[in-house]
């Protein structure tokens, strides 16, 4: 069935989850300050609206895809904000990573303004969004979770309800720990076969349906090994995403100390310039002093 729905954000993740809308035959109408960014998904079948605001009375979902709380509360609230375009009972469904505590307060007051609130962060990248494929983990009441199926159905095909406003966001922290872990423990495998002369794109292969097999090194430990970095991803998200897990672990008093080993290897890479890089880029923490710069 065709929705109406409105995309605020059209980076990355944002674009590839509009392409997968418009693809799919939903009545899609896009804002992003980055006008080009617009222009790919018009050009895929997407409505460009001059606002916020406009975007969400055209429709009768929101999807936001953004980068920080801040960002989120200007495009809810700000001028010529969603809450200003949308009717009353409007779902928003908040795809953007960001803390828990802070999605609760938006929630609350989306609720005040007549509107309602689903968080739905994901996990799988632009490729999954584009292939439809993505895991979502989300939080809200029951009944919104089974109204924002209607069009995370076309997008998603692990969409699973976590527990009230805040939950899915908790879920996604969990899951960058666990994704974090296994980026560094891969990178850091496929260093050592390089070095001991063992051909590591065959590794995946060799240890697929074993215990060490995942997603992380079927994809990549063959991009790990070959240099591959073309973006799917950005390292200084994970260093949002990990500084957000342990702001929530002082909160639970939960002793997370390889998270924090794993971020503060994502900070260096930060600081040295390449937090806009893929994740494949960790390749560069293990670089030796004879090896070539980054470029």
């Amino acid at each position: 069935m065709s929705v109406k729905v409105a995309l605020i954000g059209a980076g990355a993740m944002g674009g590839a989850i509009g392409a997968r809308l418009a693809e799919t035959g939903n009545q899609l109408t896009v804002f992003d300050l980055d006008q080009a960014k617009v222009a790919e998904l018009v050009a895929r079948g997407a409505n460009a609206a001059p606002s916020a605001a406009a975007a969400a009375k055209a429709s009768d979902y929101v999807i936001t895809s953004l980068n920080s709380p801040k960002i989120v509360e200007i495009a809810v609230f700000g001028p010529d904000g969603i809450a200003e375009g949308a009717r009353e009972g409007t779902l928003i469904i908040d795809m953007s990573s960001i803390d828990p505590d802070a999605t609760k307060t938006l929630a609350d007051r989306a609720a005040e303004a007549g509107l309602r609130w689903v968080d739905s962060p994901l996990s799988g990248g632009a490729p999954k969004a584009l292939s439809g494929e993505l895991t979502l983990m989300a939080g809200g009441s029951a009944a919104d979770f089974e109204d924002a199926r209607n069009v995370l159905k076309h997008v998603a095909s692990n969409y699973t309800h976590m527990g009230p406003v805040g939950a899915g966001q908790t879920t996604k922290l969990i899951n960058q720990v666990l994704c974090g872990l296994g980026f560094m423990a891969v990178a850091e495998a496929t260093q050592l076969a390089l070095d001991a002369g063992v051909t590591a794109e065959k590794v995946p292969v060799a240890l697929q349906g074993g215990r060490a097999d995942s997603a992380i090194l079927q994809e990549y430990m063959p991009r790990f090994a070959t240099k591959d970095y073309r973006r799917t991803g950005r390292i200084d998200n994970m260093v949002k995403d990990l500084n957000g897990a342990q702001d929530l672990a002082r909160r639970t008093n939960t002793s997370m100390p390889l998270t924090a080993l794993c971020l503060e290897v994502h900070r260096m890479l930060t600081a040295a310039g390449l937090g806009g890089e893929d994740q494949a880029a960790l390749m560069e923490f293990f670089k030796g002093p004879q090896q070539e710069p980054f470029s």
